[in-house]
């Protein structure tokens, strides 16, 4: 059951998609209306799943989950993979690969290898000052307060 993202509760859980590439107008619009079906037909053993979604500076999915009165289960969550995937060669970009960085470079959002972070914190290209996503966070609550941060507040701040 598709619920608004804003009204789910802190405690529901979220996964972040990250995409190498910012989406197009045309495929914001397009992504919008397979997440809302995709969510209004989102089950657990048979039960309708309370989530909502919202997309962040044209390439951030977020996916939240009010496990209140039904969780995910191995089925519903593999189930959501496979419509990331599908998504995935629909635009033709990367969602799922958590080897890659997002962060802030002025008003800029840049993706890089992780092993390109590296050595941009090597070479001071990046500080601990600098805007990181922190896609690890669980929880909406974690995610409105620990998801846009310094590398330093984040489990980046380990190269800079």
């Amino acid at each position: 059951m598709l619920v608004d993202f804003n009204e789910l509760p802190d405690h529901s859980r979220v996964w972040i998609y990250q995409s190498n590439r910012s989406f197009t107008e045309e495929e914001l619009k397009e992504l919008e209306g397979s997440l809302t079906a995709f969510l209004k037909e989102w089950t657990a053993h048979g039960s309708n799943l309370h989530a909502g979604f919202e997309i962040k500076y044209k390439r951030f999915i977020v996916i939240g989950l009010d496990q209140t009165n039904v969780s995910a289960s191995g089925c519903s969550i593999d189930a959501s993979v496979h419509f990331i995937q599908n998504l995935e060669q629909q635009y033709n970009v990367e969602l799922l690969d958590r080897m890659n960085v997002s962060f802030k470079q002025g008003e800029y959002i840049a993706y890089k290898p992780l092993k390109d972070f590296k050595k941009m914190a090597k070479a001071k290209s990046v500080s601990p000052n600098t805007i990181v996503f922190n896609n690890l966070v669980a929880t909406k609550q974690e995610y409105l307060e620990n998801w846009e941060v310094p590398a330093s507040e984040s489990w980046h701040s380990r190269f800079v």
